[in-house]
């Protein structure tokens, strides 16, 4: 891969990576830090309905879901951009052969070439 892709692939995998840390900079503000109920907004004395608690309780979990996928993927996001300091970005980590780069536009973060993530998602799969 030459100089201008890698760089190219850099700053997007920066921009993203800089974009999910303010993604969850805000779900840790927003859910981390308040109870179910100044969440919900109500900071009265009296309780709330049920289904309201339901609600919020459904919405904070799945706010924590989304979170911790992001953190999975800020994981892979900072591995690739080790790997482009070592020199090692855009070559498969299975067979070291060059990942195609419709492949690396498609999933930046990609550490196996088309043929090697079939076998791996195969192998899995059994």
């Amino acid at each position: 891969m030459n100089k201008k892709d890698t760089e190219y692939f850099k700053k997007l995998l920066l921009d993203k990576r800089r974009e999910l840390m303010e993604q969850m900079d805000f779900i840790k503000e927003a859910e981390m830090e308040t109870t179910v109920k100044e969440a919900s907004g109500d900071h009265s004395s009296y309780a709330f309905h049920m289904a309201d608690q339901g609600t919020d309780t459904m919405e904070r979990e799945k706010n924590f879901y989304y979170a911790q996928r992001d953190g999975r993927l800020l994981y892979h996001i900072d591995q690739t951009l080790e790997r482009i300091e070592k020199g090692t970005f855009g070559l498969c980590q299975s067979c070291n052969n060059p990942i195609d780069r419709k492949r690396l536009m498609a999933v930046p973060h990609a550490r196996l070439c088309i043929q090697c993530k079939s076998k791996e998602e195969r192998v899995n799969e059994s």
